[in-house]
């Protein structure tokens, strides 16, 4: 963990903000999570990691102070990495820069038979519908609410086993199709799944690979997901409670038999939902139930 304080003059008084780098060793496909405190003469305005932007807010649990999270690809490069905080020194715009170091996370490689059709599919109309299904998902997870519909730690949707951990090389049919963006739970056809917390739903129908789908938007950039469903119990535009039943697991798109499928985007990228749950309930949520 590394603590950075950096002094700046001001006029005829001395101030200083300090940044916090919780976990500044991060394996690829998790998200890191920046504490930043300041005087009243700093203003944060956001972090520049791998030439992107990542907004600053308000803590919810600490008077004074602020947090950033900065989702890492899973397909960057590893090494150490600069990392720049914006801000306003009495009104002047700054920059301070730190270094993140991104790890080789430990993935496994999977074999997954399932039908050729959802491998490759060659019908123009399938794939022009597999375009427009992801640029709209791409819009979604580009989105930032300022607003946090958070107020309680984070829940798992439902309790299961692990059957396919975040981040496993998927090979289809001897193909390596790339990895897998979230967690597999064991779930029978029809098991009820919960929200994962707070939340307005973003989007609930079905597609053609991950089939019956509810995403929830939580604020703030971050948004979970739920693939495969069989019935939704919510619709789009909805806000949920933490633990409230939105829809029932099933086998629906590219699968080979029911299951949930778990996963979760911090400012548009594609993380570990487990890592990132445990990273915002040890510290943004520390203290709530």
């Amino acid at each position: 963990m590394r603590y950075l304080v950096v002094f700046c003059l001001l006029i005829s008084s001395l101030s200083a903000f300090s940044v916090r780098v919780i976990n500044d060793e991060v394996a690829r496909g998790s998200t890191a999570f920046v504490e930043l405190h300041a005087t009243s003469h700093i203003k944060y305005l956001d972090i520049i990691f791998d030439k992107k932007k990542f907004p600053i807010f308000k803590h919810p649990m600490k008077k004074g102070y602020y947090f950033a999270l900065v989702p890492i690809s899973y397909y960057m490069r590893v090494g150490s990495k600069k990392m720049e905080i914006e801000y306003l020194n009495a009104g002047e715009k700054r920059e301070h820069a730190l270094r993140l170091d991104v790890l080789v996370g430990e993935y496994k490689k999977e074999q997954i038979k399932v039908s050729s059709k959802k491998v490759n599919p060659k019908a123009a109309s399938v794939k022009k519908r597999i375009a427009k299904e992801y640029k709209e998902a791409m819009q979604i997870y580009n989105t930032v609410d300022k607003k946090s519909y958070i107020s309680k730690k984070f829940i798992l949707p439902l309790e299961s086993n692990i059957t396919s951990p975040f981040g496993t090389a998927r090979v289809y049919n001897n193909s390596l199709k790339g990895y897998h963006s979230g967690t597999d739970f064991h779930a029978k056809m029809g098991t009820p799944i919960k929200a994962a917390n707070d939340g307005r739903v973003v989007l609930a129908r079905k597609r053609f690979y991950s089939g019956g789908t509810v995403i929830i938007d939580h604020g703030e950039g971050i948004y979970t997901c739920y693939f495969h469903l069989s019935s939704f119990k919510v619709k789009k535009g909805a806000f949920v409670k933490r633990s409230e039943i939105i829809a029932l697991s099933g086998k629906s798109g590219r699968v080979t038999g029911p299951h949930l499928h778990f996963s979760a985007r911090v400012d548009g990228v594609q993380v570990d939902p487990l890592q990132l749950i445990t990273l915002l309930n040890n510290n943004l949520l520390k203290g709530k139930k």
